[in-house]
């Protein structure tokens, strides 16, 4: 890509298709501005914290920020109007960049035929789809349309560049820049045997995880309750969850607290001693936090169709699907799937972790670990590793 006047403005077309895009995409925005000041001019299709950098939507972010396959084919006329609105959007604009970013089946289809309309167009993406766990040929299709990859996960350079995919580096996650908040102040975490163990039970975040989940989950903290007394169980619920969280365990036989927002969620592992929860983002929060898990996950319809398996490693590219094994790349973090996901067995893997245990100690030497591999160096940020490679994408020289 050729070089930017830098006496003109600096244009940005950004897309993102869900609110933890909207996030990043406002924090790399002021990151921007630190180099460009006023000569930064950002557009394109955003939600609230995005408009709050000046980037006037063309479109509701609501439109487009559907999960599940359902909710997809139900939306998919409107979804594929969208991108066609957003290509349009970014060919009438001519940004001097387009940034993707994460929700890789909308952005990537904006991505790819904005390269063939406009080829001068520099592409960035940020946040790597997971090619290292599903469909990895997506990879070498990427660098056709990609520029650049920006990759929140430290393993990920290397996975692309295995599978043949576009430049790629490592510019931190955005949890470990919050170790304050996740991470327990003297006195807050009681030692286990010192007071009352505190269990957090983590059932998912999308309607499809919960349900699949909550009921095995129910019957396991009533088996350790049973077997430990001195358990409290606290459930962290996302907001567009906790009724449904609240009714379904009207029926436990142990009633647990139930806490919702942001706050509430990271107070909760603070205090936390073990967690039962759903495969996710939140096991590289449990890990950061410290806290020894037991990791479950159940397929959907969809996976279940498209391949008749024992076991659900046989679906994806990887032998462990926790994120905190995948970082530290080994198998500190058991995790289980499908049958091994019922109320006898995850409740004895909690219960071995209840203890000054061989399996508790391992975790907990695993964490350890974390930091040094997911730390930027001293005085570095995420937002600004970002902007920097960004900018020197569109040969900004900075």
């Amino acid at each position: 890509m050729s070089g930017v006047d830098t006496a003109k403005p600096f244009k940005v077309f950004l897309v993102v298709g869900e609110e933890s895009g909207d996030q990043l995409g406002a924090e790399v925005v002021k990151a921007l501005r630190v180099h460009l000041g006023e000569r930064l001019e950002v557009c394109g299709l955003g939600g609230e914290r995005l408009a709050a950098q000046g980037v006037q939507s063309i479109f509701p972010l609501e439109d487009i920020a559907v999960m599940g396959i359902t909710a997809v084919l139900e939306r998919l006329p409107t979804i594929i109007r969208r991108v066609h609105q957003t290509v349009a959007a970014v060919i009438a604009e001519q940004p001097d960049l387009l940034l993707i970013i994460d929700s890789p089946d909308f952005t990537h289809s904006v991505a790819k035929r904005v390269r063939n309309k406009a080829p001068h167009i520099p592409v960035v993406d940020y946040v790597s789809p997971s090619v290292w766990a599903w469909r990895p040929g997506r990879a070498k299709k990427m660098a056709a349309y990609v520029d650049q990859l920006l990759a929140l996960l430290p393993f990920e350079p290397e996975a692309h560049k295995r599978l043949g995919g576009p430049p790629c580096e490592y510019v931190g996650h955005p949890l470990i820049e919050r170790l304050e908040d996740l991470r327990p102040a003297p006195g807050e975490r009681v030692e286990i045997g010192a007071g009352k163990k505190q269990l957090v039970v983590l059932p998912g975040s999308r309607t499809s995880e919960v349900s699949r989940l909550i009921e095995p989950f129910g019957k396991a903290v009533e088996l350790i309750c049973a077997y430990d007394r001195d358990v409290e169980v606290t459930i962290p619920a996302v907001p567009h969850q906790e009724q449904r969280i609240r009714d379904a365990v009207t029926s436990w036989a142990v009633q647990p607290r139930i806490v919702t927002g942001e706050a509430e969620k990271f107070a909760a592992l603070r205090r936390a001693n073990v967690a039962l929860a759903a495969s996710g983002t939140v096991s590289l929060e449990l890990a950061i936090s410290g806290i020894p898990m037991v990791i479950a996950y159940k397929l959907d319809w969809f996976f279940r169709r498209l391949k008749q398996v024992n076991g659900f490693l046989k679906v994806v590219s990887v032998d462990t699907i926790v994120l905190p094994n995948l970082v530290l790349g080994d198998h500190s973090i058991k995790e289980y799937i499908e049958e091994e996901a019922n109320p006898e067995v995850l409740s004895k893997a909690v219960i071995a972790l209840l203890c000054d245990s061989p399996e508790r100690q391992a975790q907990e030497h695993a964490f350890a670990r974390i930091d040094e591999k997911m730390r930027l160096p001293e005085g570095d940020s995420q937002a600004g590793k970002a902007a920097r490679i960004i900018l020197k994408t569109a040969g900004v020289v900075v």
